[in-house]
């Protein structure tokens, strides 16, 4: 069974109901139509009810089991914006602006959906911005406990790969962090790790990638990574990680023999924590494309509940898989 089929199962036996605030966008109705058709979630749709029912019927769609809250006549609004103004009226937010940014703002009405329990999760992305889409993830559900950075990860699905789990791997932080220091990329490891357990129901593998395996070269990249390290087996003395690895020690067994011999982690590693956002780029990016990988992501983590962000060049059938993703991170 593939990834994202197993995922989807997981999906269908723990129905969360996720919202996705870009309802008259055309990939929207059309993933919202095979969601409901294949049982993986509830879905809720913001937006002007008639504009969502004509969207639909110009893809054709059947969307009539999803729940449409229209924010100009939603009977919950005001009680919303009382509690969003709770949360930021600290930051300066008034009551008239709190009511205003969630009648205008579908993404934002999302978040507090999904802060107030009326949704598991959110999705987002194809026609919000990043910052438009994690900025009141942030403001409103803020980071999980124990997490002091939200970052991301690709699920990489390598074909006719006998490395890491059956060529499946997870990498990060792929979109968010640009250069995080010792303390971040250990925070970054740690969320990586619960979010293999979440996706797979399995103990992670967990390397931390360099140029440099167990002291072979010098430098002050090298050393953060050390540190790094030294700080996830601190926090978590029970997971399997180390590192330094170059990528070859940490996935490939020979070579993990001979440049760390006896380390548990040495050529099976299966979550790959790059030094930074470039390397971890173009290594998800390189691996997709010469490898021809399946990459699904980037996922986001380390939110107190999940929002994920899509790409605006996303895919119908790419709100189905995140949708099911982020079903199964509400899940855990």
């Amino acid at each position: 069974m593939d990834f994202l089929q197993s995922v989807k199962n997981r999906a269908k036996s723990q129905l969360k109901t996720i919202v996705l605030p870009e309802a008259t966008d055309p990939r929207t109705i059309k993933a919202t139509q095979q969601i409901l058709a294949e049982g993986l979630a509830k879905i809720i749709l913001i937006g002007n009810k008639a504009d969502i029912e004509s969207a639909a019927k110009a893809e054709n769609a059947n969307i009539s089991s999803a729940t449409i809250i229209d924010p100009s006549t939603y009977a919950e609004l005001d009680n919303l914006a009382n509690i969003l103004y709770e949360l930021r009226k600290a930051k300066g937010l008034t009551q008239e602006e709190a009511k205003k940014q969630l009648t205008e703002n579908g993404a934002t009405l999302g978040v507090m959906l999904v802060h107030v329990g009326t949704a598991d999760g959110m999705v987002a992305g194809a026609v919000y911005s990043t910052a438009d889409v994690l900025r009141p993830s942030l403001q409103i559900l803020k980071t999980a406990p124990g997490v002091s950075i939200v970052s991301s990860f690709f699920v990489m699905v390598v074909p006719d790969c006998e490395y890491g789990n059956d060529g499946v791997f997870i990498f990060s932080d792929c979109g968010l962090v640009q250069n995080p220091n010792a303390e971040e990329l250990a925070a970054i490891a740690l969320s990586s790790s619960d979010s293999y357990r979440a996706l797979f129901g399995e103990e992670p593998t967990v390397a931390m990638l360099s140029h440099s395996t167990m002291g072979s070269a010098k430098h002050p990249d090298v050393t953060k990574v050390t540190e790094a390290t030294k700080i996830l087996k601190e926090k978590a003395p029970a997971l399997k990680a180390d590192g330094e690895f170059q990528l070859d020690a940490a996935i490939v067994p020979s070579i993990g023999a001979s440049k760390a011999p006896g380390n548990p982690v040495a050529g099976k590693a299966n979550v790959l924590i790059f030094p930074d956002l470039d390397s971890a780029n173009i290594g998800y990016k390189l691996t997709e494309r010469l490898a021809k990988a399946k990459a699904y992501g980037p996922v986001t983590q380390g939110i107190a509940k999940p929002v994920n962000d899509l790409s605006r060049g996303c895919s119908a059938e790419d709100i189905v898989g995140v949708v099911a993703i982020t079903a199964v991170q509400a899940s855990k």
